[in-house]
């Protein structure tokens, strides 16, 4: 009887690593609350050590030898491919490729509201050389200000937003700022009025109106707390509708890690036909949330993205403003035009 026991506690342990591992292929990626515990790979990863540790200090006792060993085996090899996944997406490079004549670079940094100053967004953005600034939980006022004082390091900006005024705090509003080097640019109407948004904080798409610019989109996605799962669900699905287009840049607090996005990518893409810039230059697995955790366990859940028009050439997530107030980490991506 305790065999069975043992064969069947076995079992469950076996398909609940696999399922951590590779949610996608269960179809629970988007799930409570698997959705959570996969958003922390790095900390997923200590786990399955931590276990794979104490069932090899419970396999000296010689009756728990061969279940405490499987259960071992279950763990490492768990922990090994958790390991090769984040290594696969990128576990930080440290600059960008120097800027080119036709090059853009994007930054995106949910600034937690006023918990971030304006000039330390601008001094960043300026010292980053963005062309398109995207920022999630800040309002049109602290943008403007943002968008003045990088104007004052000579680095002009144009800002646009979309706000929720129902939606309480900054978490209601985000700010786009975009070089004019691009050219002019209007959000669209359905953006502004939300009859075509994310669900519960705003997004905000701008089209260019001059010149051949991509299309910006500056994205937030509803955290998937549990009662607000199906809400985080849909906003995805909308997020990778946006980028249906082959000039398309997206860019923001998307709430969700590429695990989350899995099935909803389109002609290989991860998100609609965008794909993951900071997965592709060797920053996917970094986390960009929360700040005050280290960057290898924390979740990578803010995201620059491109369609096919664009090539990233280089990423950085930027852990030096850990304590600037917001609990997001900068995300900055540098693209090239693909001919």
């Amino acid at each position: 009887m305790l065999r069975l026991l043992g064969i069947f506690a076995t079992a469950i342990c076996a398909i609940a690593a696999a399922v951590l591992t590779w949610p996608a292929f269960f179809r629970v990626e988007r799930s409570f609350p698997i959705a959570q515990i996969v958003s922390f790979r790095g900390v997923l990863t200590v786990v399955f050590a931590v276990l794979l540790v104490i069932a090899l200090l419970v396999a000296i006792a010689r009756p728990l030898r061969a279940f405490a060993l499987s259960l071992a085996l279950i763990a490492a090899v768990a922990m090994v491919a958790n390991v090769a996944i984040i290594a696969s997406r990128g576990i930080g490079t440290e600059t960008l490729p120097a800027k080119t004549d036709s090059g853009i670079r994007v930054m995106t940094w949910n600034t937690a509201g006023s918990a971030t100053s304006p000039d330390t967004v601008a001094q960043i953005a300026v010292a980053m050389d963005a062309d398109i600034v995207t920022l999630p939980e800040t309002t049109i006022e602290t943008g403007e200000r943002v968008a003045l004082a990088m104007r004052d390091l000579g680095h002009p900006m144009w800002a646009h937003y979309a706000d929720y005024p129902s939606t309480e705090w900054d978490a209601g509003s985000t700010t786009l700022l975009i070089s004019p080097e691009l050219g002019d640019y209007a959000v669209i109407e359905s953006s502004q009025d939300g009859t075509s948004n994310t669900s519960t904080v705003p997004s905000a798409v701008a089209m260019p109106t001059t010149g051949d610019g991509p299309i910006v989109v500056a994205a937030h996605a509803v955290a998937p707390r549990q009662s607000y799962m199906q809400e985080w669900r849909d906003d995805l699905q909308w997020l990778a509708d946006q980028c249906a287009e082959d000039n398309v840049i997206m860019a923001g607090d998307f709430n969700a890690t590429i695990d989350h996005m899995a099935n909803l990518g389109v002609d290989g893409g991860t998100l609609g036909r965008c794909h993951d810039s900071a997965a592709e230059t060797g920053n996917g697995g970094i986390g960009t949330w929360s700040a005050t955790i280290p960057a290898m366990l924390g979740a990578p859940i803010d995201h620059v993205m491109a369609s096919g028009r664009w090539k990233p050439t280089g990423s950085l997530v930027l852990r030096s403003m850990d304590g600037s107030g917001s609990d997001h980490r900068p995300l900055i991506v540098q693209f090239e035009p693909v001919d």
